[in-house]
């Protein structure tokens, strides 16, 4: 049985975004949702007590959320907000900017 658990955004940044070869830029919000304990049936692999997974979502581009997980909610908050190999992935089809018009990368 899946626990019912309450979503919680804890970390945001909001950025900038353009397809590549297009000058139009549109708002993309990254959120950290987490952390929250795994329950049995929750994933499809096997793990210890106090295993937790964090979610990185993407608001303003038609992404999947990315579920990240660790030993401990220490370790999955960790490793969810290490979000630049997926903004460096993003990067390959859009230029990323900050909210000033700067460059991300």
């Amino acid at each position: 049985m899946v626990e019912e658990v309450q979503r919680r955004t804890i970390a945001s940044r909001r950025l900038l975004y353009s397809p590549i070869g297009e000058s139009e830029k549109r708002t993309l919000i990254i959120r950290i949702v987490g952390p929250y304990l795994l329950v049995q049936g929750s994933v499809s692999f096997a793990f210890d007590e106090g295993a937790s997974g964090c979610d990185i979502e993407f608001d303003g581009l038609p992404l999947q959320v990315i579920s990240v997980y660790g030993a401990d909610a220490i370790q999955a908050l960790a490793l969810a907000v290490d979000i630049v190999p997926y903004l460096r992935g993003l990067s390959r089809n859009y230029n990323l900017f900050f909210e000033t018009g700067e460059p991300y990368f």
